[in-house]
C-alpha cells in the first residue's frame, strides 16, 4: 500500500492505507463522479471507475455491487459512492458483509464515520451537494484517522 497526499481547495490530505480508490455511481451521481475523477486525476490519485459511465436512468445496484465487491477483495480502498438522495446505493452497499459504507452530506459526518465507524465507503447524495461540498466532504473523509479503541468493540458486532 502507498502514502499518497491529495491537495483539494489547499488543504493537504494524507491516507496511508489508500491503494486505488474505486468509483461507483447511478444516473443521478453521474456528473459529481465526474467531478471527482477530475480532481483526482489533477492530483495523480489512482481510481477504478466501476460506472455508470453516463446520465442515462439506470439502477445503482448494479453498480453498487460491483465497488463493494472489489472493496472487500482489497481490490480498491476506499470507495465512494453517489446517487440522488445517497440512500439507495448506501442500503445496497451496507448488504455487503465486510462493507461498512456511510452516508454523508457534510464534513463532520465525514468525519465521524471514519473516526467512529471505520467506514470504508464514501457515500454521498448527488442531488444535494456541490461540487464544492464534496471536495470537502471527500477531503474529510480521506484525512480523518479511525479512532479503534472503544468503537473498535461496536465494529467487532456489526457481521452478525
Amino acid at each position: 500500500m502507498s502514502i499518497c497526499v491529495l491537495l483539494l481547495y489547499n488543504s493537504i490530505i494524507t491516507l496511508q492505507t489508500m491503494k486505488t480508490i474505486g468509483l461507483g455511481c447511478d444516473h443521478a451521481g453521474y456528473e459529481l463522479k465526474e467531478f471527482i475523477k477530475e480532481l483526482l486525476n489533477s492530483r495523480n490519485i489512482s481510481y477504478k471507475d466501476f460506472g455508470t459511465y453516463s446520465a442515462e436512468s439506470c439502477d445503482y445496484p448494479d453498480f453498487a455491487h460491483a465497488l463493494a465487491k472489489a472493496v472487500e477483495k482489497g481490490e480498491v480502498y476506499p470507495g465512494i459512492a453517489i446517487c440522488g438522495s445517497g440512500n439507495g446505493i448506501n442500503i445496497t452497499l451496507n448488504k455487503h458483509q465486510e462493507i461498512r459504507a456511510a452516508l454523508c452530506w457534510n464534513k463532520e459526518l465525514a468525519e465521524l464515520a471514519r473516526a467512529h465507524n471505520d467506514a470504508n465507503i464514501l457515500v454521498m447524495p448527488g442531488r444535494f451537494i456541490t461540487g464544492e461540498e464534496a471536495a470537502i466532504i471527500l477531503e474529510s473523509f480521506l484525512n480523518t484517522a479511525y479512532e479503534g479503541g472503544r468503537h473498535q468493540k461496536r465494529i467487532d458486532k456489526i457481521p452478525l
